[in-house]
């Protein structure tokens, strides 16, 4: 082999990967050529030991491959930048694209619970049949205040973030078969509905919504937005659209990921609303306030951040190099 025509035809690869090697930051296409580059260069190495293993051209190969390899390594790894990234970007350009369905869940579920309390609140033999007189005056007078302060402050919004994110997770989990997701909201439904419609017969009205409304607001709002996720994968792959069933499926799967991830921040906030303010003793209104507070936050961070980042292209999916290649077919 001739190493010099070899050195003039590759010379240029080499010092590219020396320029993308040196810099701190790629875009995402300068991140693939680096790959590539990498590649290319640690088969040029190969050739060079193989045919003409001239001692420096070896040494300084070695070396670009070296630092090539820790960069590409670096560039795909964890950082800050990635997390980052997600909360300004793929979360909510996520809960941004979805939005209509979350909304349409909330709406929906919360007339429901109106529907069925004001029902409840009409027909007493809807409570009267599953408890006793004595239960019914345990839950208004004590047990319903009660719940809120009976452990720690810590302990209590530990079990209550566990809880929700749990809820959370089954309805995104069981997303795919449609029913179930339904099944678990209105279960959710029904017992605040019927818990409401019991405090209103007894003239505690204002106790319930004083201790519902701080934490409740943008907690029910996230499990309506997790059961929107969820209906959304099983229509993924009733109606796929433009795409083939199991791509379609695989990009809401995906985008379903990473919203329940942004949710288990959104339950943790709710969780210490639940923990720390509820239980308070600050005012009725002000816990309220608190309440209101976090919510218009998130719908802000949803439709002014989750806008911005959807004008730029993001959808909440997973960056298109890692989704793989897929196929457009007709609808």
């Amino acid at each position: 082999m001739d190493l010099d025509a070899y050195v003039a035809a590759h010379q240029a690869q080499w010092n590219r990967l020396e320029t993308l090697v040196a810099q701190r930051r790629h875009t995402g296409a300068e991140a693939d050529e680096l790959l590539d580059l990498y590649q290319r260069v640690s088969t040029h190495l190969s050739v060079v030991r193989s045919a003409s293993p001239d001692p420096a051209l070896v040494a300084h190969l070695s070396s670009l491959v070296a630092r090539a390899r820790f960069a590409t390594a670096r560039r795909r790894g964890g950082s800050w930048r990635t997390v980052l990234t997600f909360f300004t970007a793929t979360f909510p350009a996520g809960l941004y694209r979805l939005r209509w369905w979350w909304v349409s869940t909330a709406l929906a579920n919360v007339a429901l619970a109106f529907v069925v309390g004001w029902y409840a609140y009409l027909h007493p033999r809807v409570w009267t049949s599953l408890m006793t007189p004595q239960q019914i005056h345990q839950f208004v007078d004590t047990d319903f205040e009660q719940y809120y302060s009976e452990y720690a402050h810590l302990d209590f919004t530990g079990l209550v973030w566990t809880n929700n994110a749990w809820v959370a997770a089954q309805v995104i989990a069981l997303g795919i078969l449609g029913l179930p997701v339904l099944y678990v909201l209105a279960q959710n439904v029904l017992n605040v509905g019927v818990a409401g419609a019991l405090m209103a017969y007894h003239d505690r009205t204002a106790l319930f919504f004083g201790l519902i409304l701080p934490h409740g607001l943008l907690e029910l709002t996230a499990i309506f937005v997790a059961g929107a996720v969820g209906l959304r994968i099983c229509w993924a792959w009733i109606s796929p659209g433009g795409l083939p069933r199991g791509q379609s499926l695989a990009r809401e799967a995906r985008t379903a990921v990473g919203i329940a991830m942004g949710l288990v921040a959104v339950l943790f906030v709710s969780g210490v609303i639940e923990g720390f303010v509820t239980p308070s003793g600050l005012p009725t209104w002000a816990r309220i306030a608190i309440g209101l507070v976090a919510e218009t936050a998130f719908l802000l961070y949803v439709f002014v951040v989750g806008r911005a980042a959807a004008a730029r292209g993001a959808t909440g999916d997973v960056e298109a190099r890692d989704a793989g290649d897929v196929v457009a077919v007709s609808a």
